[in-house]
């Protein structure tokens, strides 16, 4: 059996994509402290594990990637790029300031290209949106940066947090009950905090 790479077992905790996708990184500094995204094959891979891509279109994606390795590439750099600007936006909402203009700017533009290539279809009972281009290698940023837009005109931007772990930046909306959360998953942050904690009350209870 094949071991799964990193972007295939990414835990999914934002509470919306664009967040679990900024999530994608750990530590947005120089040099960062773990990187999903490592090639377009992860971001494909990825991209089916949060439930943009099926199977099927995953497969398409890969195959056309491999025919087209330059377009891939500036595919890869596009969507890390844009990760960035999106943290920097959100993580600035969370910690209670604004964005800048110049960022929600660029989100505006890129906002604008989805919406040419997007189109509501009618699906059972229902609608869904239908993609112009299917088979583009950026195919799956779509969904992410209207992700981003939905997530900034909603009441749950007024949510956002950032993860107080020590070594940890994510980002989540904060749906608890008393909107208190403080780590991206109690099983891993909360509970490392738990343990520094308890580590610091015994040194001080010995004296040392």
């Amino acid at each position: 059996m094949n071991q799964k790479r990193d972007a295939e077992i990414h835990r999914l905790i934002g509470g919306a994509l664009c967040l679990d996708f900024v999530n994608t990184l750990n530590g947005h500094g120089d040099p960062p402290m773990h990187e999903y995204l490592l090639d377009y094959t992860d971001l494909v891979l990825w991209s089916r594990h949060a439930g943009i891509l099926t199977d099927s279109e995953g497969s398409k994606l890969l195959l056309k990637a491999d025919q087209m390795p330059i377009v891939a590439q500036a595919a890869h750099q596009r969507a890390l790029a844009l990760r960035e600007t999106l943290f920097r936006i959100f993580s600035t909402l969370a910690g209670g300031r604004s964005p800048s203009h110049a960022e929600i700017e660029f989100l505006n533009a890129v906002r604008g290209e989805v919406l040419h290539h997007s189109q509501l279809v009618r699906m059972g009972k229902g609608f869904t949106l239908s993609w112009d281009e299917p088979d583009s290698l950026e195919r799956m940023l779509w969904p992410i940066i209207l992700s981003a837009s939905e997530l900034l005109v909603s009441d749950s931007v007024h949510r956002l947090r950032q993860c107080d772990g020590k070594e940890c930046d994510w980002l989540f909306v904060d749906s608890s009950r008393n909107h208190l959360r403080r780590w991206c998953s109690m099983d891993q942050c909360g509970n490392r905090a738990k343990m520094r904690r308890r580590y610091h009350r015994q040194r001080g209870s010995t004296g040392r």
